[in-house]
């Protein structure tokens, strides 16, 4: 959400912002209304001043014994009173109106990300890894679990539709053995907290984090009003909505292994086969809450921390700089890391890491007290996956398959696949 007051101050600096998001200049719209709730809170303000004074005047008329000076302020009061009401209501009625229109746009980009309208103007930071090389043409992975009769999509279509999966035997324990050292790596080695969160909530946690409003049709709801989550960042940043943490317990990172639900409306015809865009996927998402001071350094930190878990895996990446018409609505600015798919011969998407600002942190009314004790301030919010769940199950099979259709185990897997070093064809 933004301060409608910083759009007052740089009006220019606003529509600038929203230049390099392709959209159009919106603070002369954002300042008319703000001015028009303005004069309206002014008004009010006269009206209830007046009607103290007059109310105190009655009093002074009652003891003077002036029944008419008395009388004809009771009257003004009366009307004073309605105007009020009224003026109430409208004042409302504008907060509504502004707060619905800042609701809806998305955040700005810091300076250093590049300008752009989409994925083409992403700028490669660095690789890590040789892609690997096969003496045989490479399968997909929907070919591979396929082939090894583990993985069913025609299965899941008759239970749920498409865009599911039905895993069976060692994939299935596969998909979990990566969830579980994902999560050790990640609290054991870089220190984030493990928790366990709802899949199902409310709209305020969905608009804190900026799902609602916009991007309702791209989510699942239930019939009692409650949302399935679209990724654990929603419940893991609002932990804090509403809060006031003290600096010293900062920055708080926090991890959660949750499932994730997402309509993908936008996604007709895309990656139709497998399970690189599906409804219900597996993810270790990454939080940090922080101060404005620590917000960019821990984006470095975090992109690192999900960077590891391709590394421990030897699974080839490469880091990508997200220009500012291709990042997420809330992100200031995002690294997106894309692994290496030997079976689409691509790199493909499998962490975005980005920093939020207090963009989230406003819509929750998330604030801590500085070291200095002096007021508060709105935190920084930072979110990652580390990993998607799914699609490095997709990098393992693609990357460690082997000519005869079975999957060679990666080492740091082993242990939690039982001893197992390879999935072959039962």
């Amino acid at each position: 959400m933004h301060d409608i007051k910083l759009i007052r101050d740089d009006p220019q600096g606003f529509d600038q912002g929203l230049a390099r998001r392709g959209l159009p200049a919106l603070s002369a719209d954002l300042l008319r209304l703000d001015a028009e709730r303005r004069e309206q809170i002014q008004k009010l303000q006269e009206a209830q001043a007046r009607r103290n004074s007059a109310s105190k005047e009655v009093g002074e008329a009652v003891k003077a014994g002036d029944t008419m000076r008395a009388s004809a302020l009771k009257l003004e009061m009366g009307s004073l009173k309605e105007t009020i009401a009224a003026g109430e209501s409208t004042e409302r009625e504008l907060d509504q109106r502004l707060s619905e229109a800042l609701a809806v746009i998305p955040n700005l980009p810091l300076a250093e990300v590049p300008d752009g309208t989409d994925e083409s103007g992403n700028v490669e930071i660095r690789r890590w890894g040789e892609a690997p090389q096969f003496a045989f043409a490479p399968r997909q992975h929907f070919e591979i679990g396929e082939w090894l009769g583990q993985m069913d999509f025609e299965l899941a279509a008759r239970l749920s539709g498409a865009r599911f999966v039905v895993m069976k035997k060692h994939l299935a324990k596969l998909e979990r053995a990566l969830a579980q050292f994902m999560l050790d790596h990640q609290t054991a080695v870089n220190g984030y907290t493990e928790c366990y969160v709802p899949y199902l909530v409310n709209d305020a946690a969905m608009f804190g984090t900026g799902q609602l409003p916009k991007f309702a049709d791209d989510l699942f709801r239930t019939v009692d009003g409650r949302w399935l989550i679209p990724t654990a960042e929603v419940s893991l940043t609002n932990l804090v909505q509403g809060q006031i943490l003290d600096e010293r317990d900062l920055p708080l990172r926090i991890t959660a292994y949750t499932p994730c639900f997402r309509a993908e409306a936008g996604a007709a015809g895309r990656d139709t086969r497998g399970m690189i865009r599906q409804h219900q996927f597996s993810k270790v998402e990454l939080v940090s809450i922080t101060t404005p001071e620590q917000s960019r350094a821990e984006l470095e930190r975090m992109t690192g921390a999900a960077e590891s878990v391709l590394q421990e895996l030897g699974l080839p990446y490469r880091v990508m700089l997200l220009c500012s018409g291709d990042m997420g609505f809330g992100s200031r600015m995002t690294y997106d890391i894309e692994v290496w798919l030997p079976g689409q011969n691509a790199y493909r998407e499998i962490s975005s890491c980005s920093v939020c600002g207090d963009f989230q942190a406003r819509r929750m009314e998330s604030r801590y007290k500085p070291k200095d004790g002096k007021g508060t301030r709105y935190l920084h919010t930072l979110n990652g996956s580390g990993l998607a769940v799914g699609r490095t199950l997709v990098a393992v099979l693609e990357t460690y398959q082997n000519a005869d259709g079975s999957v060679t185990i990666p080492q740091k897997l082993r242990s939690y696949m039982g001893g197992m070093d390879r999935i072959s064809r039962e």
